[in-house]
């Protein structure tokens, strides 16, 4: 075994810190080690060169290069190792510039760290094994986990390419978070405008499946070929039968808080989420459907003329295999009571940014007038306050959401828009409006819609 090592400068990046020469002599000392230099770059054509000439005189079979992150030049180096006549697995890199030069000032502590890194990877090498490359059949399905606009948009792209694909997602309807939405920021174009078309497109593809109402079992195997268990949940209607003539929901006598709408507003115990739900089939919630509670009720399966609706359909595992998985699950929204001197849970009026997105929306439970849930009169002042949740190390947070910034802009200039005579103030840390047109779209708020921003 004839082991030869290669130590980079880097320019100034790795020999600013550490002694190259020295760490080339060091390594010169090890066993196995036939022949040791060091090079000014290593991963250009005269660096890869000197490389291939050294494995040619000195008939070298393992190399090891000290020099940046294998995440840049492993494959570099493996394809000039190959060139030479040696398997491309029996070279090691020992990172000597991002894991020590880097991150430390020191040199002769540095020098130290850097040689024994190169030992580390002198022994490493030495005992790997000549591979081969092998290939593998891979299931052409994709697997996207996540109805929302990410989602849908990840399942219309790989359709386009004419792969199958699986989309799965918990909730009754797909759309996700972005149904929910009247405008966008910073051009304020209509949400469903953007959403609903896609929902239709990813629903009408041939290529694509939607399961609703299903959750993840079960995730197995590896890239290339995953065995996923899913779950479809009962919606005790038959997707089969079902016209969506919403018949039944008329006969429900049952009213509940509507998830939909953050408990803004009220829907049945069989519902659809929204309008445009797609599919536009209906599902019972079994917590709250008096037929489950007592087994007296019923009504909506007598109202029913397509008979769809069978109280004993019970949840489904389908078994499939995927070659690979997309995870657009989306974000669940911060709970807004740890922050107690704000009052959110507390005080009724206090609600939160998707709150109001459901009262502009005129969709929405309040047809688009912006009230205090408390008296259901509409407001004249609002105070939005920012970085709840973020940038706060003891209850949120550390970072910024890089949202809450144009969200609150937003909402400021549709509250202005709704309601000419009302007043917005924003309480803010910073403002962090950094994407194409958003620090216009702050300004344009302040200056034409006239927000009063307090920073504190």
């Amino acid at each position: 075994m004839k082991i030869g090592v290669f130590v980079c400068h880097c320019g100034t990046n790795i020999a600013a810190t550490v002694d190259v020469e020295k760490v080339a002599q060091e390594a010169a000392k090890l066993p196995k080690v036939f022949f040791a230099t060091d090079y000014k770059y290593m991963c250009s054509d005269p660096g890869q060169n000197l490389v291939k000439e050294a494995i040619a005189k000195h008939s070298l079979d393992r190399i090891v290069v000290a020099s940046c992150s294998p995440s840049l030049h492993e494959k570099t180096f493996r394809i000039c190792v190959e060139a030479a006549g040696i398997n491309p697995y029996l070279i090691e890199m020992a990172n000597i510039r991002e894991h020590c030069s880097w991150v430390h000032h020191d040199r002769e502590k540095a020098t130290a760290k850097a040689i024994e890194l190169v030992r580390l990877a002198v022994a490493k090498v030495s005992c790997n094994r000549p591979l081969q490359k092998t290939y593998v059949p891979v299931e052409k399905r994709v697997l996207v986990i996540g109805g929302g606009i990410s989602g849908i948009q990840a399942a219309i792209d790989i359709s386009f390419a004419k792969y199958p694909v699986v989309m799965v997602e918990r909730e009754p309807s797909i759309g996700g978070r972005m149904a929910r939405f009247d405008k966008t920021f910073p051009t304020l174009d209509c949400a469903a405008c953007i959403l609903t078309p896609k929902m239709v497109t990813v629903a009408q593809s041939k290529y694509v499946t939607i399961h609703t109402y299903s959750e993840i079992e079960e995730v197995t195997g590896h890239v290339g070929d995953f065995t996923v268990k899913i779950r479809k949940k009962s919606r005790c209607v038959d997707l089969r039968k079902c016209t969506g003539c919403g018949a039944c929901f008329a006969k429900c006598p049952v009213k509940v808080p509507s998830e939909f709408d953050l408990g803004l507003g009220m829907r049945k115990a069989i519902y659809v989420p929204f309008p445009q739900a797609v599919p536009n089939i209906p599902v019972i919630d079994r917590r709250n459907c008096l037929y489950f509670k007592t087994k007296k009720c019923g009504l909506c399966k007598k109202a029913c003329l397509a008979e769809a609706i069978d109280f004993e359909i019970q949840d489904e595992i389908i078994e499939q295999k995927f070659g690979a998985i997309i995870v657009a699950t989306g974000f669940t929204q911060f709970d807004h009571s740890v922050y107690g001197e704000y009052g959110y849970g507390k005080f009724k009026d206090v609600i939160t940014g998707l709150h109001f997105e459901r009262m502009v929306n005129s969709s929405g439970p309040t047809a688009g007038k912006i009230i205090r849930p408390s008296d259901g009169k509409e407001v004249k002042d609002v105070v939005f306050i920012q970085c709840v949740g973020s940038r706060d190390e003891q209850k949120g947070m550390s970072y910024c959401s890089r949202l809450c910034c144009m969200y609150t802009a937003k909402h400021a200039l549709l509250l202005k828009e709704h309601n000419p005579d009302s007043q917005a103030y924003v309480f803010y840390i910073d403002i962090r409006a950094a994407g194409k047109n958003y620090e216009e779209f702050v300004k344009k708020v302040q200056d034409e819609y006239g927000a009063v921003y307090l920073r504190g």
